[in-house]
C-alpha cells in the first residue's frame, strides 16, 4: 500500500523559542512554524495529480474483539482483505487522503464501562489493519473510544502514534483533543478536525479536560467553533468529521442541521457524519455541502448499504463530491458493481437529501 506520511513538526507549547524564523512556503498565509506548532500537527503528502488533491471518507470501522465481524475476520486467516473486498481497498488506495471512523479502543487493559450495553476493545496489533486499508487519517470522537476507561483511551492514542496513523477529536487532555492535523501537498495545505455531539443523554464517555484525558464535544459547539476558525485561519481547506445524530435513522435531524450550519459559519469547507450506523442524506448551506452519515463501513454483521465519499479540491475549493456506493454484508463490505443496485442507492440517497441531485455516476451536486 501506498501512503507514506512524513510528519513535519508535532504540537509543542515550547517551539516559538526556537522556531520563529521558519515557514512554510506553500502556505499562503505565511505563518511560522511556530504558530502551526500551537494549532497542531503538520505533514507533508504526497498526491496523485498536480491539479487537485482527492479526500476520501468511509464511515463507522471496528475491530474489537467479540462481535461477529472480527469473527468472520479470524476465520479468513485474519486477513482484512479478505472483509472489505479488493476492489474497494483498491478504491481507497486510490484517494490521496483517506479517512474513518475509528470506533472502538486498542487495548488490554481496562474495564467495560459500567451500565453500558455495547463496549467495545480491540488488541493493539489490529491497527495494522489501517494501513492495509489504506487509511492516512482517523476520526476518535465517538461514545466508544473511552468504553474501557482512562487508561484504555490513552492505549489507543499511544497506539495510533506508534502506526503512524494521525487522529482527531480525543487526547490526553483538552489542548490535545482540539488539535487540527493539516496535510501539506506542493500547492495546499488541508485542516482536519473532529468532534462529538454524543452521548446526549446519559454521559458514559468522558470529555476531555485541561488534565483529563477524553473527547472533545460539540454538544455545546462553542469551543469546537472557534477549533474550526483557527483551522480555517491556518489552512486552505477545513474538513469538519462530526460524531452525531441517532441511531437507525436515516434522516438527519434539526439538531445535526443547526450544528452543520453552525460548523460552515465557522470556516468548514466539507462537513462529514457518521454515528447513526446508517446513510443520511446530503445538504447544502451556503455552498458547502453536509454528508450527514457514511453509517457502517465495517462494523457488524448487519445488512447495511454504505459507501465512500469522495471529494476533489483545489485552491480553487470543492471541484467535485462523489458518492462510492457499497454494502455491508455477512460480515463483508464490498463495493457495489451492479448498476440497478447503484441506481436504487443514489435515488434513495437523494430522497433523503435536501436540496441535492446525484447523477447516475454518484456525483453529488446542489
Amino acid at each position: 500500500m501506498r501512503k507514506h506520511l512524513s510528519i513535519l513538526l508535532t504540537m509543542t507549547f515550547f517551539l516559538s523559542t526556537f522556531a520563529t524564523g521558519y515557514s512554510f512556503a506553500a502556505v499562503r498565509s505565511g505563518r511560522s512554524a511556530a504558530d502551526e506548532g500551537k494549532s497542531g500537527q503538520v505533514y507533508q503528502k504526497d498526491i496523485h495529480s498536480p491539479d487537485k488533491v482527492t479526500l476520501s471518507f468511509a464511515g463507522d470501522i471496528s475491530f474489537a474483539d467479540g462481535y461477529a465481524n472480527m469473527s468472520y475476520y479470524y476465520s479468513q486467516g485474519s486477513d482484512i482483505t479478505r472483509c472489505i473486498s479488493p476492489d474497494l481497498i483498491a478504491r481507497m488506495d486510490a484517494a490521496d487522503i483517506m479517512m474513518i471512523n475509528n470506533e472502538f479502543t486498542y487495548s488490554r487493559r481496562g474495564k467495560p464501562l459500567s451500565g453500558k450495553t455495547f463496549t467495545f476493545r480491540a488488541k493493539p496489533e489490529m491497527a495494522a489493519n489501517l494501513g492495509k486499508l489504506s487509511v492516512d487519517i482517523v476520526s476518535v470522537a465517538n461514545n466508544h473510544v473511552y468504553d474501557y476507561g482512562e487508561q484504555a483511551l490513552v492505549d489507543t492514542l499511544d497506539t495510533l502514534e506508534q502506526y503512524g496513523i494521525p487522529y482527531v477529536g480525543a487526547g490526553r487532555n483538552l489542548g490535545e483533543a482540539k488539535k487540527i492535523v493539516y496535510f501539506q501537498t506542493s500547492e495546499m495545505k488541508i485542516a482536519y478536525v473532529s468532534a462529538t455531539q454524543v452521548e446526549r443523554s446519559h454521559l458514559f464517555t468522558r470529555e476531555a479536560t485541561e488534565t483529563a484525558p477524553g473527547v472533545l464535544r460539540t454538544y455545546d459547539p462553542a469551543v469546537f467553533l472557534e477549533l474550526i476558525k483557527k483551522a480555517k485561519e491556518n489552512s486552505d481547506f477545513v474538513v469538519v468529521y462530526v460524531h452525531w445524530g441517532t441511531e437507525g435513522v436515516s434522516r438527519f435531524e434539526a439538531d445535526q442541521q443547526r450544528l452543520g450550519h453552525q460548523y460552515i459559519d465557522a470556516g468548514a469547507d466539507l462537513v462529514i457524519g457518521d454515528h447513526p450506523h446508517c446513510l443520511q442524506g446530503v445538504e447544502y448551506y451556503r455552498g458547502v455541502p453536509i454528508f450527514y452519515s457514511l453509517g457502517n463501513y465495517w462494523f457488524n454483521s448487519k445488512t447495511r448499504d454504505t459507501g465512500l465519499v469522495e471529494a476533489d479540491i483545489s485552491l480553487d475549493g470543492l471541484l467535485e463530491l462523489r458518492f462510492v456506493p457499497c454494502i455491508q454484508q455477512g460480515c463483508k463490505t464490498i463495493l457495489v458493481t451492479d448498476e440497478a443496485k447503484r441506481q436504487q442507492m443514489f435515488r434513495f440517497l437523494e430522497s433523503i437529501s435536501a436540496n441535492v441531485k446525484i447523477d447516475d455516476q454518484g456525483v453529488i451536486e446542489e
